[in-house]
């Protein structure tokens, strides 16, 4: 953001008075890292603009521990008169920033790129910004995401608030906006990002340029850029819906028997809550140990081993699918207004990964989530309430994503199902991601919604099972009990998202 003129104006009076001195202008403030205010991540998004685009180029040379040579185009508009503008910023090197065609000075605070144009921006104007930089893979894995550095190129995994070690942006879910992706990579290597492609450009040198485009709102979390040396596999989806996977050329063949399951799992998913929201699906197998998966939008990201390990259980394998799949109508296509309301997010992909292993591989609903009552009490005490959950630990980002937001908000739902019935939960979720498609929602649009559709005011159950210390008695199960603090054991899963 940048300072208003008029608190600009403010500040000097103030000077001027405390010095008796008016004819004397104080230095301006220093470049100071902002954010919107989000409880879970303060200095996160910037307020006095609304992206509407992006247009983002890559050039990899080759090699995952080099810097790429970018740019980074952003189409927005101010939503207040802007003398400063802060973008979030990390992990490269600018060379040069634009505002609206003109150079513009820039200074770096914090994680923040702090870029001062020539003139104010006024409110209600076009704010085009170009940042010509590098993006720098990490060099070491670690917990704050960006790139991912895998066996033959780079991947993104940008949750939570990682996009911006990646490309100069407003980090955060609550502005959504399109992409395009241009991406130049060397011969032998293929580049797939979000979206469907537009073109490609094959180069004089050898390689070539991919450009990609999203048909839908998106995210920053969710931006998913693959460089290396894959195959792209096509199939098709319900009615006709494009299915594009992208895995390591040396494991398509002993891929196929998992990725030939998604059109299915799509015809299912459109059953319970409605046709598939988004312009394509598929998933990207990357080379590389994450420890986790991710609902990056159109395209979610899977570590190999998940699919080439021989010690887990086929259903097990299958319901983490569709646990992405549903992501991308619960977190991509209806985003989270705030990252408090991650629950909504969560609590969804993990309530269908449920239903779907107990209609096809007989693990029942019901004792998957008695087990979670039972250890709800100790998910609290260790990462919140569902809908008011605790910051993540220092240094640790991903620690965000407790057992208390998968299968504890999904014992939410459950509660809520058996609290309204099983049709009008039904309408509830088809309504939810129809009402609310490519935008952003909160805790409270949905509970509003829940208590519209079932007739009646829910905002004290609401407020038991979202906000209270202790998990409230489950409806239609008194007998039901939750393990006191400290005795019962975590949840251990290694996905995320």
């Amino acid at each position: 953001m940048l300072l208003t003129s008029r608190r600009l104006r403010a500040a000097l009076l103030a000077a001027a008075s405390a010095t008796l001195v008016a004819a004397t202008v104080p230095a301006p403030a220093p470049p100071v890292a902002l954010g919107i205010g989000d409880p879970l991540f303060p200095h996160l998004g910037n307020p006095g603009y609304d992206v509407r685009a992006y247009d983002i180029s890559f050039t990899y040379g080759g090699s995952n521990s080099k810097p790429l040579d970018a740019v980074t185009k952003i189409d927005a508009v101010a939503t207040e008169q802007l003398d400063r503008v802060n973008l979030d910023f990390s992990h490269g090197t600018v060379a040069s920033v634009e505002v609206n065609g003109e150079r513009a000075a820039f200074a770096t605070a914090g994680e923040d790129l702090i870029v001062t144009p020539e003139e104010p921006v006024y409110e209600g104007w076009p704010l085009r910004i170009t940042v010509r930089h590098t993006s720098h893979p990490s060099p070491k894995e670690g917990a704050d995401g960006g790139w991912v550095r895998t066996r033959d190129g780079l991947a993104m995994a940008n949750q939570a608030d990682a996009a911006h070690r990646v490309f100069p942006c407003n980090d955060h879910p609550a502005d959504k906006a399109f992409f395009t992706f241009r991406v130049t990579a060397p011969k032998g290597m293929t580049a797939v990002t979000n979206g469907l492609p537009v073109g490609r450009a094959e180069k004089a040198a050898g390689g070539a340029t991919w450009t990609y485009r999203t048909s839908h709102p998106m995210a920053t979390e969710l931006a998913q850029v693959s460089v290396g040396r894959s195959t792209v596999v096509h199939r098709s989806g319900p009615k006709g819906l494009p299915v594009r996977d992208v895995v390591p050329t040396a494991y398509r063949a002993r891929l196929e028997p998992w990725l030939k399951k998604t059109p299915a799992q799509l015809e299912w998913m459109e059953r319970q809550v409605g046709r598939y929201p988004l312009e394509t699906y598929g998933l990207l197998v990357a080379d590389a140990d994450t420890g986790f998966e991710l609902e990056t939008q159109t395209l979610s990201l899977f570590e190999r081993s998940l699919f080439t390990r021989t010690d887990l259980p086929a259903w097990y394998v299958e319901s983490i699918m569709v646990h992405e799949l549903a992501h991308q109508w619960f977190g991509d296509s209806v985003s989270p207004r705030s990252w408090s309301d991650l629950w909504l997010n969560e609590g969804h992909a993990t309530w269908y990964e449920a239903r779907y292993a107990e209609e096809h591989a007989k693990q029942p609903l019901e004792d998957r989530m008695r087990r979670a009552y039972a250890q709800s009490d100790t998910w609290r005490e260790q990462g919140g309430p569902p809908a008011a959950p605790r910051s993540p630990d220092p240094g640790k980002k991903i620690s965000l994503f407790r057992p208390v937001v998968y299968d504890g908000s999904g014992l939410v739902l459950y509660a809520l199902r058996q609290e309204i019935g099983k049709d009008a939960f039904g309408r509830l979720q088809r309504r939810w991601v129809s009402d609310h498609r490519d935008s952003t929602a909160t805790t409270g649009d949905f509970t509003s919604l829940a208590s519209e559709i079932a007739g009646r005011d829910l905002s004290g159950f609401f407020k038991e099972w979202l906000y209270g210390k202790k998990t409230p008695a489950m409806p239609g199960h008194p007998d039901w009990r939750s393990e006191a603090a400290g005795k019962a054991a975590g949840k251990a899963a290694g996905k995320r998202a």
